[in-house]
């Protein structure tokens, strides 16, 4: 990378914590260069101005946790082993979300529904990217005979992201895992329940 480019970069590392645990109002422009150590003229240097920082550390943060999904449901088998690695994924990184200022998608989401509209959808192009994979872990299962042909992928897929989202926010304001843990452990129910083709 170039000089300018490594600069940017850094911009983004230091202040996506700071966007994720404080949002876009909370977040001020002493946040900034106190975290990075740049000048106002050093960051605006690099971004056209403060929505464009925000914009480059949600795709940060979302970006990290993408990869980190990615990684967790990659060797899975079969259908139903994915749908597991996926809840596993969100119960592994339960205390990191609890002490880093929470979900990045539930944050923005929250504060970008009727005031941010630069970041609003880039909030639903995240949620959409999880759904797809969701869809398609499902879809693959209905391919193999794992899981029921009529399921609806997409419906639960939303659902799915819903109800883990909720437990997510659940957890973090009461601090208490046990919300979100009892929602993972309901999802995998229904795939067992809902999803899968009876074996006699």
């Amino acid at each position: 990378m170039s000089k300018a480019e490594q600069t940017k970069a850094f911009i983004i590392e230091k202040t996506a914590p700071i966007f994720n645990s404080k949002g876009f109002w909370g977040t001020s422009l002493s946040d900034l260069t106190e975290a990075t150590g740049l000048t106002k003229g050093s960051i605006y240097g690099n971004f056209e101005n403060k929505e464009d920082v925000a914009i480059a550390a949600f795709e940060y943060n979302v970006n990290k946790l993408s990869k980190n999904m990615d990684v967790a449901i990659h060797n899975a088998q079969s259908a139903t082993d994915k749908m597991q690695a996926f809840t596993d994924f969100y119960r592994s990184i339960w205390k990191g979300v609890s002490t880093s200022g929470g979900c990045p998608i539930l944050n923005t989401a929250v504060e970008a529904d009727d005031n941010l509209p630069f970041l609003k959808k880039r909030v639903q192009n995240s949620i959409k990217g999880i759904a797809t994979r969701l869809i398609r872990i499902m879809d693959t299962g209905k391919a193999n005979g794992e899981f029921r042909n009529e399921i609806d992928s997409s419906t639960y897929a939303y659902t799915f992201i819903a109800m883990v989202e909720g437990g997510i926010m659940l957890s973090k304001i009461t601090g208490q895992q046990v919300h979100l843990f009892t929602v993972l452990d309901k999802i995998m129910s229904i795939v067992q329940e809902e999803l899968k083709v009876k074996t006699l």
